[in-house]
């Protein structure tokens, strides 16, 4: 998609790089994230607004540290360096770096010798100071020629600068982070008073320019699409309905492994409220005939993720000849393997299975590839997609078979069905539902002793699972409040025959994962 103004954030390996093209999104300007290392004469042909030089990990001055080119910062485009950027800027353009005596990770708070363009409105109650989050171990020994300092804070004496013709700032903290209490301002300056952007990014627009280069991209083509149900599909499908109508056909494979009344919901959703044409494939019955005696994850997911293709493949040459694959990629999911830091190991297959096979010959037409997840949130309510769908918890391609630990049978998976639901309709009780980015509950191979009535049992273990998250690639275990818990507990051990325990999962992403397989 074309994009009249664009701002790069460039990668150096911070954990916060996304944030920052996300803070950049939400301050109304188009922001993308590329690796360090992206050639001068390739930033010219992007033709950006302005530059943000992401932190970092590293020192400047190791033999390994990732450094941009020079003539990034004679290209006539505003720059603006946090951190390990800020510690670049002035290695690169013969200022010192050196290790602090004193270490800084926390808050901190700022001093501003200079608010007349970065810093201007920074500070609190009409005073000139204001709290930042700082996470370094070097700092400014001496900056270059040609900058001044125009911020300070007690163990930084050098903690922002500026190159007022070249509009080249930088600054130590993290003006990305809500720690940092007036980071947006900071952010909005760069944008609008530097680089004297217009803005206007919002969902609205992005509708409109995405139903015209789909409609370009499509032609008279005949589009399919697999709809799970999920966040991503659901508004992908919508927004390429919008564009192309009756040349989308969606098709939705109930592989018996959804949740309680979920394939029925998304047949009624899609057909009478959105009037998509749909194609339901009932292959329950395969699916469990595939996994029976299976226990192993991966060997689960890539059994689920061929019968799939094969459903999918089947369907496809029955609706004759199509042209094109829509499918709900993520912008994350495109810089994951593009960043400073590489792909990352393989931990285990991508939960959103369904990748296919070449003979297929389908062109792609991926509307969110330049989104993040909350964008396609603000898409879809745009779209006017019901609420539930869109902020439907985030779940897995291979579905229950993934949460039914150990061999995937019928009864297990009618257990466990019954208790994530009860799990779902507690939390949604609780008003915590939306604080939550994805919650469940897994059934556990194990049996332990219980009693009810007068009876002795022996039967299931339920663990249920929730984390907060920006994009699941970190996560943290949410503190649910003791009176949810207990009414979560009883109502599974009271009205699902065969659990007779609950547990609650307090792992945090890394070390362990979202998901239990």
């Amino acid at each position: 998609m074309t994009h009249s103004e664009l701002v790069l954030v460039l990668d150096y390996g911070s954990q916060y790089s996304q944030l920052i093209a996300r803070r950049v999104r939400e301050l109304g300007v188009y922001s993308e994230l590329h690796p360090f290392n992206l050639s001068p004469e390739k930033i010219r042909q992007m033709n950006p607004s302005g530059i943000i030089l992401s932190g970092g990990p590293h020192s400047t001055y190791e033999k390994e540290a990732p450094l941009s080119s020079p003539d990034l910062f004679d290209l006539g485009i505003p720059v603006l360096g946090i951190c390990y950027g800020l510690q670049m800027i002035a290695f690169q353009l013969n200022g010192e770096v050196d290790s602090a005596a004193r270490r800084e990770y926390g808050f901190a708070e700022l001093i501003v010798d200079d608010a007349s363009d970065l810093l201007a409105g920074v500070g609190t109650n009409g005073s000139n100071k204001s709290t930042v989050w700082m996470s370094h171990a070097d700092h400014l020994k001496k900056i270059p020629a040609g900058f001044e300092p125009i911020a300070h804070t007690e163990n930084s004496p050098i903690c922002a600068i500026r190159n007022k013709s070249k509009k080249i700032f930088g600054v130590q903290f993290h003006p990305e982070v809500v720690h940092t209490k007036e980071g947006n301002t900071i952010l909005r300056n760069f944008l609008y008073r530097i680089c004297a952007l217009k803005g206007g990014w919002n969902a609205s627009s992005y509708i409109a320019r995405a139903v015209t280069e789909i409609k370009e991209q499509v032609g008279d083509g005949r589009v399919i699409c697999a709809l799970s149900g999920g966040v991503d599909s659901s508004v992908a499908a919508v927004l390429i309905h919008k564009a192309i109508g009756d040349q989308l056909h969606c098709v939705h494979i109930d592989n018996g492994l959804m949740r309680h009344g979920e394939s029925e919901q998304v047949v009624k959703t899609f057909r009478e409220q959105f009037h998509i044409n749909l194609s339901f494939v009932n292959a329950s019955a395969g699916f469990l005939a595939g996994l029976k005696g299976v226990t192993d994850p991966e060997k689960k997911r890539k059994i689920i993720g061929k019968l799939f293709i094969d459903h999918f493949e089947e369907e496809a040459k029955r609706l004759g000849t199509v042209d094109f694959l829509a499918q709900g990629t993520l912008y994350p999911d495109v810089i994951e393997s593009t960043s400073f830091r590489g792909p990352s190991v393989t931990i285990k297959t991508h939960h959103n299975v369904g990748g296919l096979p070449e003979t297929m010959k389908l062109k792609l037409v991926e509307p969110f590839r330049e989104l993040f997840k909350d964008e396609v949130r603000a898409v879809g309510t745009e779209l006017g997609l019901p609420e539930d769908l869109i902020w439907r918890h985030p779940f897995p391609g291979p579905g229950l078979a993934v949460r039914v630990l150990g061999e995937v049978t019928e009864p297990r998976l009618a257990m466990l069905r019954q208790a994530d639901l009860i799990f779902v309709e507690e939390i949604r009780k609780g008003g915590i539902y939306r604080d939550i980015w994805q919650g469940f509950t897994v059934l556990l191979p194990v049996q332990s002793v219980g009693v009810m009535g007068d009876g002795r049992t022996y039967e299931y273990t339920a663990a249920i699972r929730a984390v907060t998250s920006v994009d699941g690639m970190t996560a943290d275990w949410y503190r649910m409040p003791h009176d949810v818990m207990a009414r979560i507990s009883s109502r599974i051990t009271n009205e699902v025959r065969g659990i007779n325990r609950v547990v609650y999962d307090i792992s945090s992403k890394p070390p362990a994962t979202i998901e239990w397989e």
